[in-house]
């Protein structure tokens, strides 16, 4: 069996991509196909670059008779990288965020994603084998001029959550408010503005108790968070939690200590949190936008619009035992089970059985 070496434009630690790569290496080493990580060196943590090799490496490495699997998600030189390889290749696509979102706080971001748009392009025809995180995904790679376009959700090692919560944390968490937990980069087409609002109407009107709580990085977007804390103060809400990224003890530990989980996204296109927070029994509210209502496929409460009176009504009702709450607890477990029950590898391999 081949190689299946992997290219991803960043590795760091809680990143979705970064997860799933070391997932399906390890997967793909049960087939006997084991392979590198390749990634540009500037691109990964300091402390994680004994898992993964640079890029400029990948030539050498992925041959003829290797497999090389882009992951397409932002503007790179991986992107120009893997087209020019000898591999055979695949492309899994995770999605680029629109860059009108970040021109006005992260114009460097905005302008990778301008290219990411024009290497998605021009990578059309480029693998023998494409898929997509999504059926929302792979809709834009097939008008982006792919074919045969297949979907296999994330791989996720669930194992992972099972370290045990931050104890400390827990405790501070847990000191009588209503948690409202969204978990993502902190990134402007996350909405964290439109989470404030919603969780300060709730607080103003319904539930005095009610505290926000933002776990992600904020690498890169420090002027964005510097304008979601002023806007905090401005709604009385000084004390929300801008965590960043944390690690997993500590994101299971506000799992834990959440009565919701509320994510006001825009664009996502997958968005894995979501089932994390199920994967903790937390009740989820959600707007219904890009791949969200795909990703829940019937669990949860989808709101349409930024309803900000409704949702803090249908907040104070999940955070309490109620019928609400547990009609949506049941619909996430049976939504969980049935994502869980997939043989998402036994997916994976028949997608790629042409270039195997």
């Amino acid at each position: 069996m081949p190689a299946i070496n992997q290219i991803v434009a960043g590795f760091t630690r809680g990143d979705a991509i970064s997860q799933e790569a070391l997932a399906l290496q390890r997967l793909f080493a049960s087939w006997g196909c084991g392979g590198e990580i390749f990634c540009e060196r500037r691109r990964v943590l300091p402390e994680l670059r004994g898992a993964v090799r640079d890029l400029d490496e990948a030539q050498a490495v992925c041959g003829p008779d290797s497999v090389a699997l882009l992951h397409l998600s932002i503007g790179s030189p991986c992107n120009a990288a893997f087209a020019k390889l000898a591999a055979r290749k695949a492309i899994l696509y995770h999605n680029m965020t629109p860059s009108a979102y970040f021109r006005a706080v992260q114009p460097a971001t905005a302008s990778l994603l301008e290219l990411g748009r024009r290497q998605l392009a021009a990578l059309a025809g480029a693998a023998e084998v494409n898929m997509a995180v999504s059926r929302y995904n792979a809709g834009e790679l097939e008008a982006a001029g792919c074919r045969g376009v297949g979907v296999v959700p994330l791989v996720v090692d669930w194992t992972r959550y099972d370290v045990p919560p931050d104890r400390a944390l827990l405790r501070e968490l847990d000191d009588g408010r209503v948690n409202i937990l969204f978990v993502g980069r902190g990134a402007p087409n996350k909405r964290i503005d439109d989470l404030l609002q919603a969780v300060a109407t709730l607080r103003h009107g319904i539930e005095p108790r009610a505290r926000l709580i933002h776990v992600g990085s904020y690498a890169g977007a420090e002027r964005y968070r510097m304008v979601l804390e002023a806007r905090a103060r401005e709604l009385g809400m000084r004390d929300s939690l801008f965590l960043g990224a944390v690690p997993q003890a500590s994101l299971n530990a506000c799992y834990r200590a959440a009565q919701v989980f509320l994510c006001m996204s825009e664009h996502e296109g997958f968005c894995i949190p979501l089932l994390e927070a199920m994967r903790f029994d937390l009740p989820v509210a959600a707007r219904a936008c890009a791949a969200v209502p795909e990703t829940l496929d019937g669990a949860g409460v989808l709101f349409a619009e930024a309803d900000y009176p409704l949702i803090a009504e249908t907040l104070a009702r999940l955070a309490q035992p109620g019928e609400l709450r547990d009609g949506v607890l049941a619909a996430q477990r049976a939504r969980l089970a049935r994502y869980q029950a997939r043989d998402l590898g036994a997916e994976l391999r028949r997608l790629m059985a042409p270039i195997l």
